[in-house]
This record gives C-alpha cells, sequence and structure tokens, in this order.
C-alpha cells in the first residue's frame, strides 16, 4: 500500500510488508530523510526521526493516524540531524542507539547553529537535542509482540562510525539508515569510503526482500551494486588525483561523473573526496568545514540547496 498523505503532502507513506512502513520524505534531498516503523498491537517501533519540529510533528501525526498506537521505541539508525533532531518530540518513547550515537549528540552543535552552508538555512524549529537513553555497541533484539526488530552495529567507520541497521526478520524488511541512498549521492565524509564498501557487502548478508533507506523510496538489493560502483570510483578517483598531487576540489572539477551525474546531490564527490583522501591517507578524520567549502565552490558558489 502506498498512499499520499494530505496532513503530510510532503512524505509519501508506503507499507512494505504487513504492519511495516516506510515514511518517504519529499524528493530525499540535504536534511529530508525517509524514516519508517513497525506496527504492534498496542505500541509502535520507530526508525529515526526528522530534521525539524514541522516535519517531525506531520511524522508523528501519520503513525498516530495510521495505528491508534504510542510509539514506545524509537531507534536512531545514527547520529546525524536529518535523523535525530526531532528525538524530543517522541514523549512516552525511549530512544535506542548505538553508544556512539550517544556520544555525537551530545556533542552536536547545528542545532544551536545552522549551518550556513544551505539554502534556505534550515529552521529546526522548537527542538532540542536528545540523544539515545539506552545504547549498545554490537547487537540488541527488540520484540513487539511476538515480532523480532534486531539491531546490528556495522562495527566500522561507513556513513559514521555509529550505524545501526534494524532488521525485521519475518517479512525480510531492513532499515539501512543512511548506508543506502536511492537516488541520491551517497555521503561518506564523517565515515570512510572503505568501511562504506565493506559495509555494503555486510548489507548484502542479509536475506532481504525490501530495503527501506535513509533517503528515497524503498527498493530491492539491486541498488547496492549502484552504491559499491559509486565508492569504487570515489576510490580510484581519490587515488589517481592525490597521486598526482590534485586537492580534492581539483579531482572533482576534473572528474566525469558518468552513471553517477543523475545523482541528487552530486556534489557530494567533493565532501567524499576528502574523505577518501583521508582514508588513504591514514586518517581517521576529514576536515569538515573546508570540504563543505569546497563542494560550495565546486557548485559554482552556489550554497547547497535545502527544503526543509
Amino acid at each position: 500500500m502506498t498512499e499520499w498523505r494530505p496532513d503530510a503532502p510532503e512524505a509519501l507513506l508506503e507499507e512494505v510488508a504487513d504492519g511495516v512502513f516506510a515514511y518517504v520524505q519529499h524528493d530525499g534531498g540535504w536534511w529530508v530523510n525517509t524514516t519508517g516503523f513497525i506496527a504492534g498491537s498496542s505500541s509502535v517501533v520507530a526508525v529515526d526521526s526528522c530534521a525539524t519540529y514541522r516535519r517531525t510533528r506531520a511524522l508523528l501525526s501519520v503513525i498516530a493516524e495510521r495505528t491508534g498506537c504510542p510509539v514506545r521505541t524509537l531507534v536512531n539508525t545514527h547520529f546525524h540531524g536529518d535523523h535525530t533532531h526531532g528525538n524530543v518530540l517522541f514523549d512516552g518513547a525511549i530512544v535506542v542507539g548505538h553508544e556512539l550515537c550517544r556520544t555525537a549528540i551530545q556533542r552536536d552543535t547545528l542545532l544551536a547553529e545552522p549551518p550556513r552552508v544551505f539554502e534556505p538555512v534550515p529552521d529546526w524549529g522548537p527542538l532540542r537535542l536528545r540523544p539515545p537513553e539506552l545504547t549498545f555497541t554490537d547487537t540488541m533484539t527488540l520484540w513487539l509482540d511476538d515480532r523480532e526488530i534486531q539491531l546490528d552495529a556495522v562495527g566500522r567507520p561507513a556513513h559514521t562510525d555509529a550505524d545501526v541497521l534494524a532488521w525485521v526478520p519475518g517479512p525480510g524488511v531492513l532499515f539501512t539508515g543512511d548506508l543506502v541512498f536511492n537516488g541520491g549521492t551517497p555521503m561518506l565524509l564523517q565515515g570512510s569510503v572503505t568501511g562504506y564498501l565493506a559495509a555494503l557487502e555486510s548489507v548484502r548478508a542479509y536475506d532481504v526482500t525490501v530495503l527501506v533507506p535513509g533517503h528515497g523510496r524503498p527498493c530491492g538489493p539491486e541498488v547496492l551494486d549502484v552504491l559499491s560502483r559509486y565508492a569504487r570510483f570515489v576510490l580510484d578517483t581519490a587515488a589517481s588525483a592525490r597521486d598526482a598531487g590534485l586537492t580534492p576540489l581539483e579531482a572533482a572539477h576534473g572528474v566525469d561523473l558518468g552513471e553517477f551525474a543523475g545523482l541528487l546531490d552530486p556534489e557530494r564527490i567533493v565532501l567524499n573526496l576528502h574523505r577518501a583522501y583521508a582514508d588513504l591517507d591514514g586518517s581517521p578524520s576529514a576536515d569538515v568545514p573546508a570540504a563543505f567549502a569546497d563542494a560550495v565552490a565546486w557548485n559554482g558558489g552556489r550554497l547547497l540547496r535545502c527544503d526543509v
């Protein structure tokens, strides 16, 4: 079942299995994510919140109308604000996430100081930080009535260093967070390009019927081939450009995106090259402000599109 919500016109609600829903927002660009939820007989497990007060309220309204049940558990797949800023609005729910997700949210500065590289500057609304209250480092099993929901930490930097998969084994639904972008360019600046490739292989190990990505529509595992090719493309480009003494921005200006040119937010090639250079140098982190400044430069000086 797929339905456009009149009370949330920018969102698509899709029932991907019995009682398992994907909530797809707009086009899945910057700060506009895909979330989801699993409905039980008397409560709901939700997977990720949204970036803003307005968008998270719309999500909660849809959950309440569709299920008639309260959300008792909210799973965070990673720490980025488009998946966690709305946590505080899930009254009565416990927030679950990786221990490094908790640490990163506690250090978040973007909610207090919205990033100025986006146009328009994000308007979060009246929100405050709420990190997970229940954390884990490896695996955790949730039970919703008799339905098992398995939370598996990726265990290596990939999209971030705190990525978690939420696996619903009965119908074969895997909530991937931002390990999967369907139709969008992956963003690996705060993770690792090499680690991302390994994480995609971990995703392949599940007996998946449906992937619910962190951005974009639900899809099948064939999307993993596109994402793997993109990550290898980034690594190959970085290796050649680094050997030639080029900066990540110079490398991005000189590269033909080819089959990846049509992916949403192509300026992430600059961010990902910064991360790939760090991988090749053996560095645990990249210079995030410098990478975003280069992304704006690659974009002809235009700020990055943001529709929150």
